[in-house]
């Protein structure tokens, strides 16, 4: 994901004048600074873990976008406002926003945007789910499904590993919020199965799972009476791997065998990454489904998004609408074309008709039936 917010940044910025990309792995800087290939960006290692390091690397920074693991991005959010920078994240943890969150004063008084959970889900589709609700006089339904899907599909899972490990496995062990008949709820993760379809793909499922609607319940509590957010997988995935989780492989307790206590989740996690294929060709799919009223009439309206890899530029559509939304919202802090300063959920601080039309700029393009 860092890649393709440097290559974003690079090849379809024009404002953006430097890049730095760094990393713990020097070398691993260096291969994506290549790989973008300009004399505009610069590797540098850095720990992410040492606070003092990354405040002097922030320093004389506009913008930060953090491709790390989630359990960083409290403590990265707390030196851009020691350093001025603005900064956003890819999420992941619902926990760990409102932590971010809560320094919205100190932000503020920094002048500065700090923007959680700013990559593809959530992340683009929180502020599209804003875009769709201005078409409305009064929203009663937010309806969001998306999913990164292999082109060639592989058993047992028929999935491939697109991002963090430790990510995946929060998606499908922790709880997920909705609003249901205007209320706050926490549902299980891996239930309220479903069917649904999209031109030229077989029959998909889509089932909750933790992190997708962010900070929407809060945003549009006493706005809708529903609303939700699931994950697309081929059909029969979600069996397969609850099957998984029912039998305790990815428990953070510990146990004990042949006398070395051992947690199964990290066992587990390194298991996904050994056999489960990885950075071959895919589809992201995104559907959002509005319902309200509209000059006196119910209406319904679906945005629909299909992005698949890019052949020429080898960008997988999961880096494409990951990482370049959160480009965008990155250089929409740089510029100061937000709507209000602070630490602030993106669905509030980002204008969704500009944000589209940079979705567009790179060929993200939503259909809207």
């Amino acid at each position: 994901m860092g890649h393709g917010a440097a290559y974003d940044l690079v090849h379809n910025s024009p404002d953006v004048e430097t890049v730095t990309v760094v990393d713990f792995d020097l070398g691993k800087a260096e291969q994506v600074a290549a790989s973008v290939g300009t004399s505009r960006i610069e590797a540098r290692q850095l720990d992410a873990a040492n606070y003092e390091a990354v405040v002097s690397f922030m320093r004389g920074h506009d913008s930060v976008i953090s491709c790390v693991n989630y359990w960083y991005n409290e403590s990265l959010s707390r030196a851009a406002i020691e350093t001025g920078a603005n900064f956003c994240d890819l999420g992941g943890n619902n926990y760990v926003v409102d932590e971010q969150l809560a320094l919205d004063a100190e932000a503020k008084a920094a002048g500065i945007n700090i923007i959680p959970d700013c990559g593809l889900a959530p992340g683009m589709v929180s502020i599209l789910a804003m875009h769709g609700a201005n078409r409305f006089d009064t929203l009663d339904e937010i309806h969001i499904r998306v999913g990164g899907l292999p082109q060639n599909p592989q058993p047992p899972l028929d999935y491939q590993l697109v991002f963090s490990v430790e990510g995946l496995i929060n998606e499908y062990i922790e709880t997920a919020r909705v609003i249901r008949n205007g209320e706050i709820l926490e549902v299980n993760s891996m239930t309220e199965l479903e069917s649904l379809s999209f031109e030229n793909f077989p029959l998909l499922e889509a089932f909750q799972t933790s992190g997708g609607t962010s900070t929407l319940p809060d945003t549009f509590l006493g706005k809708v009476r529903e609303l939700d957010y699931k994950t697309i997988r081929y059909a029969g995935h979600c069996e397969k791997f609850k099957t998984m989780i029912d039998l305790g492989l990815c428990s953070s307790d510990e146990i004990v065998a042949d006398y070395i206590k051992v947690k199964p989740r990290k066992v587990f996690g390194e298991l996904l990454q050994k056999h489960l294929p990885a950075d071959g060709p895919d589809y992201v799919l995104v559907r959002l489904e509005f319902v309200g009223k509209r000059n006196g009439e119910t209406k319904l309206f679906r945005y629909d998004i299909v992005d698949k890899q890019d052949e020429q530029t080898g960008l997988s559509a999961m880096m494409r609408t990951t990482a370049f939304p959160a480009s965008i919202i990155a250089q929409m802090m740089a510029r100061g074309d937000v709507l209000e300063r602070g630490a602030t959920p993106q669905e509030k601080a980002i204008d969704p008709a500009k944000f589209v039309m940079e979705l567009e700029k790179r060929n993200i393009r939503i259909s809207i039936s």
